[in-house]
């Protein structure tokens, strides 16, 4: 079955031509316009393009950040392959338009919706895996992901977490919080709480709630000891 010119032009900004071409035709069918069967529908494919993509993006990580820890790069694996980030790349190839949506689907502005493209992409990263092979999937995701392997869209540490790992580092012990100080009205009360690491001078953080009072009281010890710079980011 001939495939339409559209398609054509969506292999091209994939990067990959595909022999079978109704892999592409399935990747990109909602399970709203293929109804009850399964094998007509995205899903199947999305499941293994999942796989392959945390697989890829596992292996270019290890080479890119070769001193990396296993928690660096989990960090790195999660903010990557998020349902976010892959919607982005959908909306880099331009899937949108491609889209086999249910009426109900197309009303409701799921050429839009972020988990619809998300599992979009995964899903055409399944179809080429079965179409081409794991080098040529490897191939279309090293390109479509390379600027956010380098450049993360957000921090990869919170302050908190970043506090325990310095810690255990040093044969520390876990990090403690107290509260130093409540004040305010009930509608909007302002919290001092100190962070306290072993053989370290406490660090005192300020906020509207003890969540955000912790964080800062971290990210302020954290300064301190010169593990981040004053904009929040790790040293490392």
């Amino acid at each position: 079955m001939a495939k339409s010119p559209r398609l054509t032009e969506l292999e091209k900004r994939l990067g990959y031509k595909f022999s079978d071409k109704a892999l592409l035709e399935r990747a990109l069918t909602h399970v709203s316009a293929a109804g009850a069967h399964t094998g007509a529908n995205y899903q199947r494919l999305e499941f293994l393009g999942d796989r392959v993509l945390g697989l890829v993006v596992a292996e270019v990580l290890c080479r890119t950040f070769q001193e990396a820890t296993e928690g660096e790069l989990s960090r790195r694996l999660a903010e990557l392959v998020r349902k976010e980030s892959c919607a982005e790349v959908a909306i880099a190839w331009e899937v949108g338009p491609h889209l086999r949506l249910g009426a109900s689907e197309m009303q409701s502005g799921g050429r839009k919706n972020t988990a619809i493209l998300a599992d979009i992409c995964e899903s055409i990263l399944g179809a080429i895996f079965i179409d081409g092979g794991y080098n040529a999937a490897k191939a279309v995701i090293e390109e479509a992901f390379r600027e956010r392997v380098t450049a993360p869209r957000r921090p990869l540490h919170d302050a908190k977490t970043a506090l325990q790992e310095w810690a255990q580092g040093l044969g520390l012990p876990t990090p403690v919080y107290d509260l130093v100080e409540r004040t305010g009205p009930d509608h909007a009360p302002q919290f001092r709480i100190a962070a306290r690491v072993s053989g370290r001078a406490d660090s005192i953080g300020h906020g509207p709630s003890k969540r955000v009072a912790e964080q800062n009281a971290a990210q302020g010890l954290l300064i301190r000891e010169g593990v981040w710079k004053e904009n929040g980011d790790d040293k490392n």
